[in-house]
């Protein structure tokens, strides 16, 4: 009995040692010292509750939206405003960080921000009515983007410097699993909430409860040491706008990432705003079934995420981009030809696995050719030029669905995706060759 007893806390005290290892990544991080795995830790629940929350918003939000009185075309319309919020904003955010740093607090005040509209969102229908109800949700959500697009060179700067280089690939691998474990918690949950609740008091719940894990997300970060900037090689801090794009010719590498991350990312919105309106208009799925084609996305990706750590450490993150997002256009393309609700199961099971390998991949890419010392500004341009590529896609997405349908929608960005996909392929191939003959200073 006794033997039972100290076999059974042996192998409770094992299985606490392995969770608090992947915490911080794998055994990679034990020799870094007592902070550094204790911001990793808490890194790892910022982004726990922080996908709990981005996943109910970003699975229900348009729907909320539509169930407030919009109409398709005002989605679009808030896609694309969404996205030009995020171009305006993101650029003085960076700047702002290069004068008075304190990126932490930046990063909390954004986030607050951010939360603080969720909420505001949620009572939104106990305050007001009629055609006013759209407007101001519309507003609101506009405020949302602000703060998160206010934190975004803050947070990129931070978690460079939080996450030791070596280990990147594993511990993003290790946090991303547990981020898709709550987004497909959540996502379930909030789903049934919504079916069995009455459509907009669902939706409501489902906000307040989005609110709730997004404070608790600020939290966490909020405990962060902020670790010092890795680079401490100074760098003219020029403050304009002429001179934040100024050097960008001296940094071919980042110019290749950027302007194929905009044709691709237009690409990508001109369906984005659209697929699960049309889960629910054209092919009347029920909030629960959306939830569950969410989650199907989600599993895929957590039983991917694991190998691909390795992946990206080994093999590089170049090459899982550009390998993932040759595949990825099969996706639309796919739900073009969808018909019933369950069939999107299938399509999400393979585009969680594919998204699973871009996202991780495309962002240790990024983190690669951004200069040292100037990580703030150079992210802030990238997600200036994806987002004002977002906003384009968009709009687009919005007229082609008025005057031809989803049909068209989802064809359109299969095709533009495929494009966009064979040009990173050929111009990281040529860097690649490039840099072999030393033509490349990155």
């Amino acid at each position: 009995m006794l033997k039972r007893i100290l076999s059974s806390r042996s192998q409770r005290a094992g299985m606490s040692r392995s969770i608090s290892r992947q915490m911080i990544g794998g055994d990679w991080a034990l020799s870094h010292p007592k902070e550094v795995r204790k911001n990793l830790r808490r890194f790892w629940f910022d982004g726990f509750f922080s996908s709990a929350c981005d996943n109910i918003l970003i699975t229900y939000l348009s729907l909320y939206i539509l169930a407030l009185g919009a109409t398709n075309a005002q989605i679009g319309l808030l896609s694309s405003l969404s996205s030009l919020v995020a171009a305006l904003t993101l650029l003085p955010a960076a700047l702002l960080v290069e004068k008075i740093g304190q990126r932490k607090r930046i990063v909390v005040a954004g986030a607050s921000i951010n939360r603080l509209a969720v909420l505001f969102l949620a009572v939104l229908p106990l305050i007001l009515g009629g055609k006013s109800l759209v407007f101001i949700g519309i507003v609101f959500v506009l405020v949302r983007d602000f703060g998160s697009n206010l934190i975004y060179p803050a947070w990129v700067s931070m978690t460079a410097d939080i996450v030791p280089l070596e280990g990147r690939g594993r511990y993003f691998a290790s946090r991303n699993f547990a981020m898709g474990v709550a987004g497909m918690a959540v996502t379930l949950i909030a789903g049934e909430l919504i079916t069995r609740s009455g459509l907009l008091l669902g939706y409501q719940l489902a906000l307040g409860a989005a609110f709730f894990f997004g404070a608790v997300n600020i939290l966490f970060f909020s405990r962060i040491s902020e670790p010092l900037p890795s680079s401490t090689t100074q760098v003219p801090r020029s403050m304009g706008f002429q001179a934040a794009f100024g050097d960008l010719r001296k940094e071919p590498a980042f110019l290749v990432v950027a302007g194929t991350a905009a044709l691709w990312n237009f690409s990508l919105n001109i369906a984005g705003p659209f697929f699960n309106i049309h889960m629910v208009q054209n092919l009347d799925a029920s909030a629960t079934m959306v939830a569950l084609t969410t989650i199907a996305s989600i599993i895929a990706g957590l039983l991917a995420q694991r190998k691909l750590g390795y992946l990206v450490d080994r093999w590089g993150a170049s090459r899982l981009q550009m390998i993932s997002g040759l595949i990825i256009p099969i996706l639309p393309l796919s739900w073009a030809f969808v018909t019933e609700p369950w069939q999107i199961i299938p399509i999400n099971l393979v585009g969680g696995a594919l998204w699973g390998a871009y996202n991780l991949a495309s962002f240790n890419y990024l983190l690669t050719v951004i200069p040292e010392g100037y990580r703030e500004r150079y992210s802030a341009i990238y997600q200036v030029v994806v987002m004002i590529s977002l906003s384009i896609g968009a709009a687009s997405g919005g007229i082609i669905v008025t005057r031809w349908g989803f049909f068209a929608v989802f064809i359109a960005s299969a095709c533009v995706r495929i494009l966009a996909a064979f040009l990173f392929w050929y111009f990281i191939n040529r860097r690649t060759k490039e840099l072999q003959l030393g033509h490349y200073s990155r």
